[in-house]
């Protein structure tokens, strides 16, 4: 076997499907037996949605999901995603289950094998191979594993991967409401109060996902969450009753600020949750997951095809620092969110309005948020995203009027002006130039740094 995936999440099915599209032998072993209908997620951000379009995903899942164009804030702030540079300038509200069902469609669809119902219990690895048992006895040996097991990740336990950090909110609560008076302004809303804070996400058909915390009920997360609870914290933290009609399901958790310093070892890698956790505030995990995925299935994919192993090392070094960053970010904001101090909360809500008022400020914010403002590296075009590459292939994009070269490598031409392109499979730029330049500097080159030995 070429790759064994250890998580069923978005991370796992994304990463199997491309690497099976790509023609590799992968497996991913899944601890549940079903998808967990009542997952944490609920945003997917405009970077997410054209990783998913890539895919042929992005459509289907829209067509039944809810969209916000904005995030409305403390103090009258609002954050506008509607200028992003992107063909999705909002965010898909939807509970995760539905991204998981469509990834694993996705993944067995390109012929991946799903084995549910297998915990791993046991990992060694050698020179060559990782070989993995799992608790009905079995043994499954592969080139390489990716642990995308989640934040309790048994492959970071047994790869005795520290996972430093802390926790820094307890007793949050989720919950999927549907509301009788839904806020008038639309949007992903966040009401803030010194005891307490309230976040809602619009579904788009009268449900909502919730989530709340209360400064003065502090218990642990297997507290059973009392008949009102959510719509008490709900009406305190927004400042008005919306009218809780019905509640679907409801869990109680903290939050952790945690991520691991390698996500290499060896042969094996860590990805998404099982890699970095942290503030839910930002919608970002998900989505953080799905991007580790799209970076380190065809950099896998590359070198079982023959290209030089230390490719697999620019996975630690263009993700780390992007976990890093969203950890970062995250954190902020549930800072900024959970103040107490009056002084502080003033000076917030006084300045949020006036920042994200300013088109520069509010577009750096909001591309940050989105993933689209997210690059590897700084300087050069190189390490940007591409966003009008919509293949997940290497593809050279010639300027506007440029006739198509020989070669086998996936072609398009620019709609607007600029340089020629190489685009990585993940949709990020490779090499910019002169098309006619076949030196060390060339396209060519660039090309084979990537894929060949």
């Amino acid at each position: 076997m070429d790759v064994l995936v250890v998580g069923g999440g978005p991370t796992g099915m994304t990463l199997a499907g491309d690497l099976a599209r790509a023609g590799r032998d992968v497996t991913v072993l899944e601890r549940w037996p079903s998808i967990n209908p009542s997952s944490r997620a609920f945003a997917t951000m405009a970077r997410t949605l054209e990783v998913l379009d890539a895919r042929g995903l992005a459509d289907e899942l829209l067509a039944t999901s809810g969209r916000t164009e904005a995030v409305n804030l403390f103090g009258g702030g609002r954050l506008d995603l509607s200028h992003l540079d992107s063909r999705y300038r909002f965010a898909m509200i939807t509970p995760q289950a539905k991204v998981d069902q469509a990834l694993g469609r996705y993944a067995q669809d390109q012929g991946a094998r799903i084995v549910r119902g297998a915990e791993v219990t046991a990992l060694t690895q050698d020179a060559t191979s990782v070989t993995v048992t799992t608790g009905d006895g079995r043994t499954w040996q592969a080139a390489y594993v990716v642990g995308a097991d989640g934040a309790h990740s048994t492959v970071r336990g047994l790869l005795g991967a520290e996972f430093p950090g802390r926790t820094v909110l307890s007793s949050v609560v989720l919950a999927d409401v549907r509301l009788a008076r839904g806020p008038s302004d639309g949007g992903l809303t966040v009401g803030s109060q010194p005891d307490s804070f309230a976040f809602l996400a619009p579904y788009g058909d009268g449900w909502f996902r919730s989530m709340t915390w209360d400064r003065n009920h502090q218990v642990p997360d297997t507290e059973p969450i009392a008949d009102g609870e959510v719509q008490r914290v709900l009406t305190r933290g927004l400042g008005r009753d919306l009218g809780v009609e019905e509640i679907s399901w409801q869990s109680r958790f903290h939050c952790d600020e945690r991520q691991v310093r390698d996500y290499r070892h060896g042969r094996v890698f860590l990805a998404g949750d099982a890699a970095h956790v942290h503030s839910p505030v930002g919608g970002q995990g998900m989505n953080t997951g799905i991007q580790d995925a799209a970076n380190l299935a065809w950099k896998l994919d590359a070198v079982l095809g023959g290209a030089n192993e230390a490719v697999l090392d620019t996975y630690q070094s263009e993700r780390h620092p992007i976990g890093r960053r969203v950890l970062r970010q995250s954190g902020l904001m549930m800072r900024a969110v959970v103040l107490h101090p009056r002084p502080a909360r003033w000076l917030r809500d006084r300045l949020a309005p006036r920042v994200l008022a300013v088109p520069a400020v509010r577009d750096l914010v909001a591309g940050s948020f989105a993933g689209t403002g997210l690059r590897y590296g700084r300087g050069s075009l190189v390490g940007t995203r591409a966003a009008q590459v919509r293949t997940p292939v290497f593809t050279l994009v010639r300027p506007r009027r440029t006739p198509p070269l020989d070669t086998p490598v996936a072609q398009q031409e620019r709609t607007g002006p600029g340089p020629a392109l190489l685009v990585r499979p993940d949709g990020y730029i490779a090499w910019s130039g002169d098309l006619t330049d076949n030196g060390p500097r060339g396209w060519q080159a660039a090309l084979a740094r990537w894929t060949h030995a």
